[in-house]
């Protein structure tokens, strides 16, 4: 895209996509959400999961990208005990911005703690630094745009991390968790590692898809510390290079399990 910048010049500037994205089940659209499009089938996926629509990707039946005039519906199609869940719970699922609670119904489930997570693994405070500086260096797109957060699955021991990106954080946690469940990984194998700042709702998808930790580079709500306490999740903000804040359990960060 041209620009022109401070000093005058004209030049051309690689700039992050974002469109309209709606999430279809069973022939009604639950959700829209504003998306950048890549990795759309993970985002299907993991947003099925995280919000509790189905209880693993086993119960999709059929997933396809229908791109349109105003936007691309992702179509999904559940196996039937699946699709009456989802009629039975009366949520309306719509987020304009891929921002915020998706159009709960309650005030009760705005708040909900989530169960607690199982047995997980634990992370020594330099594999934090590690995990910070992994996460950095695969944020392809946010290196081109500066625009879109990113979400990383990390792994001690690991030589990888499978990272994905978008404009918005809750998409891209989204997209991490479809990517995961695609790939058998147990979210209790590593922790989630994050760009943004962590809220309430990043702690509950971090919940769902199993993992016992989340860090990230900006600072939690009290809400989500709240979350996280109750629900045995080692929340870590402000996470830049090895300076790091711990919220809570800090067992699971120091290797001592109680």
């Amino acid at each position: 895209m041209p620009r022109l910048t401070s000093n005058g010049a004209h030049d051309a500037r690689i700039v992050a996509e974002e469109c309209a994205v709606a999430l279809v089940y069973d022939g009604t659209t639950a959700a829209v959400l504003m998306a950048t499009p890549a990795d759309l089938t993970d985002l299907a996926r993991g947003f099925s999961l995280t919000e509790g629509i189905i209880g693993d990707i086993g119960e999709i039946e059929d997933l396809s990208v229908v791109p349109g005039p105003d936007g691309i519906e992702l179509r999904l199609w559940l196996r039937p005990d699946a699709g009456r869940r989802l009629k039975e719970r009366r949520r309306l699922l719509v987020g304009p911005t891929g921002c915020g609670l998706c159009g709960i119904d309650s005030l009760r489930e705005a708040g909900r703690i989530v169960p607690p997570v199982g047995h997980t693994a634990c992370l020594a405070p330099e594999q934090i630094g590690a995990a910070i500086a992994a996460l950095t260096e695969q944020q392809t797109l946010n290196h081109r745009t500066h625009a879109t957060h990113a979400a990383g699955f990390f792994q001690p021991g690991s030589s990888s991390m499978m990272v994905r990106e978008d404009v918005g954080r809750h998409n891209a946690l989204d997209k991490l968790a479809g990517a995961l469940a695609v790939e058998g990984i147990a979210g209790s194998a590593g922790a989630i590692i994050l760009t943004s700042r962590i809220s309430v709702e990043m702690v509950q998808k971090t919940a769902a898809i199993g993992a016992g930790l989340v860090v990230g580079m900006s600072a939690p709500t009290a809400l989500a510390i709240r979350t996280a306490e109750a629900s045995g999740i080692a929340l870590v903000g402000i996470a830049r290079g090895h300076a790091f804040e711990i919220f809570s359990h800090p067992q699971r960060i120091y290797g001592q399990r109680t």
